[in-house]
């Protein structure tokens, strides 16, 4: 009974959190949702407080808005991600920041609470949480049940986040005047300004790539942002 009365406070929690967060990036800022950018533009992210991996003043900035219940993260976090660490983010032409989207709800918001966590108190092992998170996403035809919980989120730290407080986490996680709650809402309050239409979406040198699994391209802006620094 007890633990019945746990999980539906802990739930109850999230949820006020949640409200919290939709009322954080609704709040008056002065701000407009900007129109997704064409190739031909530049526009930058700005990626101040978020996750980097690389160094910082690598010449190319990579921009990932990515959501831990999104299949096609998973996929782009398999198949791209090794390749841009090997040829372009350990050889220092390139840093890659992320930044949360909660596209599906309740999970998204949990997950990208637990990684604002790591990131608050174990930020060398953020990166091994973040692929863990998506190694224990489901099958693509069962990514819409329900998999991400407290729990699970504790699990996953416990294994790849030693640093991390669980039970600082946990409060924090449930408390709505918590740093990790107020960076995910400013995380959710760049997904509208940039108008993110999908995930993951990425930035490239500045510019938005309609197909974030075109590596060619990829390489390419990489390769001239890195000239234009020579």
């Amino acid at each position: 009974m007890k633990t019945n009365q746990k999980i539906i406070l802990a739930t109850l929690a999230i949820a006020v959190v949640i409200v919290g967060i939709v009322l954080y990036m609704n709040r008056d800022t002065g701000t407009t949702v900007a129109d997704v950018p064409q190739e031909s533009e530049r526009v930058y992210p700005p990626v101040e407080g978020q996750p980097m991996l690389g160094d910082v003043e690598a010449p190319v900035q990579i921009v990932e808005f990515g959501d831990y219940k999104c299949p096609s993260c998973k996929q782009w976090g398999e198949t791209v991600y090794p390749q841009l660490v090997e040829e372009f983010i350990d050889t220092g032409k390139a840093n890659l920041s992320y930044i949360n989207v909660l596209f599906h709800g309740e999970e998204s918001v949990i997950a990208s609470l637990a990684s604002e966590s790591v990131f608050e108190q174990d930020p060398e092992n953020f990166w091994a949480f973040n692929k863990a998170v998506y190694d224990a996403q489901p099958a693509a035809q069962q990514h819409d049940e329900p998999w991400v919980t407290i729990d699970k989120m504790v699990e996953i730290v416990e294994a790849t986040a030693p640093g991390v407080d669980i039970e600082k986490m946990k409060t924090d996680m449930t408390t709505q005047e918590s740093a990790i709650v107020q960076a995910v809402g400013r995380d959710a309050e760049l997904v509208e300004e940039f108008g993110v239409p999908f995930t993951p979406t990425i930035y490239v040198n500045g510019v938005f790539l309609e197909d974030p699994f075109d590596y060619e391209l990829i390489a390419k802006l990489i390769e001239e942002g890195q000239a234009g620094n020579d």
